[in-house]
């Protein structure tokens, strides 16, 4: 796979537009017994509905994209196999939260989640709460997976007007930087300290990253590695 692109955009629009999936469609079998192997090792995992990119374009730096309606179970077995079959994305929202100090703070997902061990920025797979009617408000999506992973308020920030794409194969990441007034350190100890009091929270702990020696590509994909680098290049 090719290295991850970055591109600055000001503005996103992407909406509800329902179609056909021809990998679901056509590998129902092979979709359930892939489910069945994660509720086995990941009891708690939840078949609920979310959204997937089909369609997308930029125009003088605004995004423009279209999702179809699918369920968890179809998501995870396509991300899993390869992403096969007709072009579609894993296209997301994050929260580049950023401390007063210039760092960086990322979660490390918690063991009980599918995605247990790995370090990125605060997000969450599109799905029906983020959606104006057909309107598909992924920056509500950055607000909410921020407060909900990290108890980080959207008062408690100041959010920037634009957003950074990181492309990286069938995944697209539309990183929405937002900074807080608090020093890296302070902030990651806020942070922890509300992820003690939660029963099961997503996260297990926070990282900081201030210089390119803190990215952890062992741990970091691939697209969350890139968009650190291009920050902390200077």
């Amino acid at each position: 796979m090719s290295k991850p692109e970055i591109i600055a955009l000001d503005a996103i629009d992407c909406r509800l537009e329902q179609q056909p999936w021809q990998f679901a469609e056509e590998n129902a079998e092979a979709i359930r017994a892939h489910w069945q192997k994660v509720i086995e090792a990941k009891p708690a995992s939840f078949n609920g509905k979310i959204l997937l990119l089909h369609r997308w374009q930029i125009v003088e730096r605004h995004f423009r994209g279209a999702y179809l309606m699918t369920d968890y179970a179809s998501f995870l077995a396509w991300r899993d196999f390869g992403m096969p079959g007709e072009a579609r994305w894993n296209c997301f929202a994050m929260a580049a939260l950023e401390a007063a100090d210039g760092a960086f703070l990322l979660g490390e997902m918690a063991e009980h989640t599918s995605n247990a061990g790995a370090i990125y920025f605060a997000a969450g797979t599109p799905d029906p709460s983020d959606l104006d009617g057909e309107v598909v408000n992924l920056a509500g999506s950055v607000t909410r997976e921020l407060e909900e992973e990290t108890g980080v308020s959207a008062d408690a920030i100041n959010i920037a007007s634009g957003w950074t794409a990181v492309f990286h194969g069938q995944r697209i990441a539309l990183m929405k930087k937002v900074r807080s007034p608090l020093q890296s350190r302070e902030l990651k100890n806020r942070i922890e300290h509300f992820l003690a009091r939660e029963e099961r929270p997503e996260l297990s702990r926070m990282h900081v990253v201030a210089t390119q020696a803190d990215i952890r590509a062992d741990r970091m994909p691939a697209f969350q590695c890139a968009y650190l680098a291009h920050q902390l290049q200077a």
